[in-house]
């Protein structure tokens, strides 16, 4: 069983940065995938990053490409996104979701924390 929770979204103008955080609890052995989805109102859930907890191998949607960097934390247990030169249509509740392999697609992961809302004005 994993669980996640999330913390770090608010509220922040147009080119600013904002941090979010997910606290993995996961079972010892075994290959992980975290990513993080994101979901504006209106519009479905999208990819924006997610990293392998193991090998730490990481892939972006094209949406955040240059933008956002995710790394994980063996010690901590946490996964970060860091998000730079925000923008007003990055405004959406950002989820942390867990996969056995690491992938964009939204279907892949069983496993979802409860939402964090960032929001970017303009």
């Amino acid at each position: 069983q994993v669980q996640l929770v999330e913390s770090g979204g608010g509220w922040v103008q147009t080119g600013g940065s904002l941090t979010l955080s997910c606290e993995v609890s996961k079972p010892a052995f075994g290959e992980y995938a975290i990513a993080w989805f994101r979901q504006a109102p209106g519009k479905e859930r999208e990819f924006a990053a997610a990293i392998s907890w193991i090998h730490a191998g990481t892939v972006y949607g094209d949406s955040v490409k240059g933008r956002f960097t995710i790394f994980r934390d063996h010690i901590k247990k946490t996964v970060t996104l860091q998000m730079n030169s925000l923008k007003p249509e990055d405004t959406a509740v950002y989820y942390c979701a867990a996969s056995r392999a690491l992938s964009e697609t939204l279907s892949t992961y069983e496993y979802w924390g409860q939402g964090t809302q960032v929001t970017v004005s303009s």
